[in-house]
């Protein structure tokens, strides 16, 4: 019996220590799968969007790729920049550029050297350790060289998204951080997808890109509801009240459900956007999902309104698309590849500068994987064509446009800044 008894003993000791041994790991697994839920995501969306068909469910715009209409070079302009996101001008007639760095500062070049002092330090109020997190971009006011007011994107010290108004002090080339308006706040649910671009528009009114939320496939549905702020591009008027007015133009003021701020709808996480400086035509660049990346273009003088298909489409492409829906209604990109040529598009601009007149009206954008230089171009009605100019070997994090109309691409891992520029020109 005490044979027996001793040998029971052992056998419920060892199926005890398995079992809290067991336990232990399902805790280890959940703490790991709640701190990596954004990147477990991006990985299910990715297996998941490897499974959908390869028909385009929305028709498409797509432009026709052809040979580059021009040789293009990229100058050494800048370097020593510590992960730089953005680059812009202040419209001041000062020539000066100014770059924004993922952890809170926005750094001058002024007379073709970097100032020592940052323009901004806000690192105190930035959370920048996540990858898609931080200091994402500024624009400079219509009017600044009289009013010296300037709005910020970031997120926050718990990752939401502030959109902020700052004003120059007495020294041009600095500003107290202290002198922060809050003109927005939005609750972010993740840490990915945070769009990140602002930018005023032709008609003076501020354009805030808004990523979904985060997660892989939009599980909330942010895309399609009108009801969230994620997901949107949003137009506020930042001259008309406190905090902000919404524009008398807006396609959703007054609509019951929806929120006034927004101006087009069904994005994932629209990272880079911008204005042509001629026609007025916007161009945004999408991220996708697993398999499709895009570039939308929505005509000068729109009326807003337009449903881009996240996450009913990924692309062109069936995502979660509801039986018998009426894709008619939904804007398919111009421009859209898949995951073969690289992973993660960075939206640029159209070239208006007069250096280079054999790249006029051509928008450059990039892929932050694969480095490729691509351009595009409209002719005649509604018929694109793009083409491959340069692989670049750069971590392409954004594009940026000086007082000139030149342009500048960043590279995000190295810090450093080159100009694009016709060769030969």
């Amino acid at each position: 019996m005490d044979s027996r008894a001793s040998a029971r003993s052992c056998v419920e000791g060892i199926l005890y220590r398995r079992i809290r041994l067991l336990l232990l790991l399902i805790i280890l697994l959940s703490v790991l799968a709640y701190y990596y839920r954004s990147e477990l995501g991006v990985g299910f969306g990715y297996a998941r969007s490897r499974m959908m068909p390869d028909t385009s469910a929305a028709g498409s715009r797509n432009a026709a790729y052809i040979n580059p209409w021009a040789k293009v070079k990229l100058i050494p302009f800048e370097s020593g920049f510590e992960l730089p996101v953005y680059l812009t001008n202040a419209g001041d007639g000062s020539g000066r550029i100014f770059v924004v760095e993922k952890a809170g500062r926005i750094k001058v070049i002024k007379d073709g050297e970097t100032l020592e002092e940052p323009f901004l330090d806000i690192v105190h109020k930035v959370r920048s350790k996540d990858s898609e997190c931080g200091l994402l971009s500024v624009a400079f006011h219509p009017r600044y060289k009289e009013n010296g007011r300037f709005f910020v994107n970031y997120t926050d010290l718990e990752g939401d998204t502030i959109i902020s108004e700052f004003h120059a002090g007495q020294d041009p080339d600095r500003t107290d951080s202290a002198g922060e308006r809050i003109i927005l706040k939005i609750k972010q649910p993740a840490r990915n997808h945070n769009g990140g671009q602002i930018q005023f528009g032709p008609d003076g009114y501020l354009y805030i890109a808004m990523g979904d939320g985060g997660f892989f496939g939009d599980p909330s549905g942010n895309g399609q509801n009108m009801d969230t702020l994620l997901g949107k591009m949003l137009r506020i008027d930042v001259d008309g009240g406190r905090p902000y007015r919404i524009p008398a133009g807006n396609p959703f003021k007054g609509i019951s459900g929806a929120r006034p701020e927004i101006w087009s709808y069904g994005w994932r996480n629209p990272w880079r956007f911008s204005f042509d400086s001629e026609t007025g035509d916007m161009y945004i660049a999408d991220v996708g999902e697993g398999r499709w990346e895009e570039v939308d273009v929505q005509p000068g003088g729109s009326g807003g309104g337009q449903n881009y298909g996240w996450n009913l489409l990924e692309g062109s492409y069936e995502f979660k698309l509801h039986d018998g829906y009426d894709t008619r209604g939904l804007t398919p990109p111009v421009v859209e590849y898949s995951h073969d040529e690289g992973c993660s598009v960075t939206g640029g601009y159209v070239y208006r500068g007069k250096a280079s007149p054999g790249i006029n009206g051509t928008y450059f954008f990039s892929d932050y994987c694969a480095g490729r230089l691509w351009g595009l171009r409209k002719k005649t009605g509604d018929s694109w064509e793009w083409a491959e100019f340069l692989e670049t070997g750069l971590s392409v994090s954004s594009f940026g446009e000086d007082e000139a109309g030149d342009l500048y691409i960043i590279d995000f891992g190295k810090g450093a800044i080159y100009r694009i520029a016709e060769a030969g020109g």
